[in-house]
């Protein structure tokens, strides 16, 4: 009996067409070896007798019972690996899930095996082609439009913290710092009128500060490209393809902490101009004080959702990932994204996901976030009446790819960013399972945004996973910046 040779087995579609393709033959070749062991057993047994007195013969039971055994775990790992070829939540879930997390690519974010241990190799990010004007040198940003504020025409900021005496904080408000709010606040800043006042992130008493040179170096800033960095496994990416007139006209913006940027000295080239101003590369270095969380993810947020705060003097606002490298020139991004159509905020749909329950269910499987503080989020959205995605919906997705933002700083966009802001800080920082519910909250009507394709996306970055790994190595563990 001779079986069909196994070529190259790539991925796990091709190996579950093997299995199905060879299992009679397997079934056939397993059976005929047990039957043949069986009939030698049954024959041994028989001269039980003169096994007992003879030596070699003792010697030859325990070869076959041995051998047996070993067949037996062999049907019993060969039959672990089929079952968990055929199950993906098993191989998610299961504490077991070393032996199926080989060949399984659903599990891929949250498995450390590398690809070349799967059998393959990680599919290609889908790219397409991006209709950019030809020449950035060309363009003439001056005689662009500014968007009207025509629904809310004022926006300022609750600078003070202000407990209620009579009941305290809520209780639902998990966390602290960042501007506390009570929910019935909550509700009233999704009213919209024509002056608002609103939470937005960080009060006079619990803030992000800046140094008077960078302050002083801000407020010349109208058109930004900003990133953050907050944890000690990132590292600057420079981004490339940009134009002279680029250049000169984009301030582009690093925001850290202070521990961060000491590391950075450790191990980056920082200079330092006349001015006292940090750069690396063509990032200006920023470290923000005072920061209100203790965890990086949140005060990321900062820095991502709160640059019209940190920034005031900006216009327009590109934010990139700290793991996304920028490969294309900013002032054709803003030329295609908002001013073309005449948008004033873009961002790219999710590749994979339109539901922000689909989003919260991805996301406790692959174990991002404290699990039940994700199903409470849920759970008010669900009853503050966000239905699922569905194609009836006017939106493309509720699920943004959140690591670009692309935005012009209109009323509506600041107070969109507040809001959102806001979600993330009383719930989690996962803050795609919040755009979806904000957007909802303030209405179609009055909070427009542009999302563009997935394909557009991975044509604008070259992603470059956190170095963790190369951080341990590099380093040898946690270095003391203090």
């Amino acid at each position: 009996m001779q079986f069909e040779p196994v070529q190259e087995i790539k991925n796990l579609k091709t190996l579950q067409t093997f299995f199905h393709s060879n299992s009679s033959k397997f079934r056939r070749c397993l059976s005929f070896f047990l039957s043949f062991l069986f009939e030698h057993m049954v024959l041994y047994a028989r001269s039980w007798k003169n096994f007992s007195r003879d030596f070699a013969a003792r010697r030859m039971m325990s070869k076959v019972v041995l051998f047996l055994a070993f067949v037996v775990a062999g049907i019993v790992w060969a039959s672990m690996i089929r079952i968990a070829l055929y199950s993906d939540t098993w191989a998610c879930q299961s504490p077991l899930s070393c032996f199926s997390v080989i060949w399984s690519s659903s599990c891929s974010k949250t498995s450390n095996f590398p690809d070349k241990m799967r059998g393959y190799a990680p599919k290609p990010r889908k790219r397409c082609p991006i209709p950019f004007a030809k020449d950035p040198e060309g363009l003439d940003h001056s005689n662009v439009r500014r968007t009207p504020d025509q629904l809310v025409k004022g926006l300022s900021y609750i600078m003070e913290d202000e407990p209620d005496v009579n009941n305290g904080w809520q209780s639902l408000l998990p966390f602290g710092g960042g501007g506390q709010k009570r929910w019935f606040e909550r509700g009233e800043s999704f009213k919209l009128n024509t002056t608002m006042k609103v939470h937005c992130g960080f009060t006079r008493s619990s803030g992000a500060g800046m140094t008077v040179a960078d302050m002083r170096y801000v407020k010349g800033c109208k058109y930004v490209v900003a990133s953050g960095i907050f944890n000690p496994y990132s590292i600057i990416h420079q981004p490339t393809n940009v134009s002279v007139h680029s250049r000169k006209l984009f301030c582009f913006v690093m925001l850290v902490d202070e521990k961060i940027l000491s590391l950075m000295k450790y191990r980056e080239t920082v200079e330092e101009d006349i001015h006292g101003g940090l750069w690396a590369g063509i990032w200006r270095l920023i470290p923000l004080k005072h920061l209100p969380y203790n965890e990086t993810r949140r005060n990321e947020e900062i820095s991502k959702l709160l640059i019209h705060r940190l920034i005031p003097q900006a216009q327009y606002s590109i934010w990139v990932s700290s793991k996304m490298v920028l490969v294309a020139d900013p002032l054709l991004i803003l030329e295609r994204y908002l001013w073309r159509e005449g948008h004033s905020f873009a961002i790219s749909q999710h590749g994979y996901r339109h539901s922000i329950y689909e989003e919260a269910y991805a996301s406790k499987r692959r174990k991002k976030y404290s699990r039940p503080r994700i199903d409470t989020q849920m759970r008010v959205y669900q009853s503050e009446g966000l239905e699922p995605w569905s194609t009836k919906k006017r939106v493309i997705s509720d699920v943004p790819e959140a690591s670009i933002i692309i935005r012009e700083h209109t009323m509506m966009n600041n107070l969109f960013s507040c809001l959102w802001f806001n979600e993330v800080h009383l719930f989690t920082p996962l803050d795609q399972l919040s755009f979806g519910y904000v957007a909802h909250r303030l209405g179609g009507e009055s909070f427009k945004y542009f999302m563009f394709p997935f394909c557009e996306f991975n044509s604008l970055f070259e992603l470059h996973s956190h170095s963790w790994d190369r951080f341990e190595m590099r380093f040898g563990g946690e270095i003391n910046v203090a």
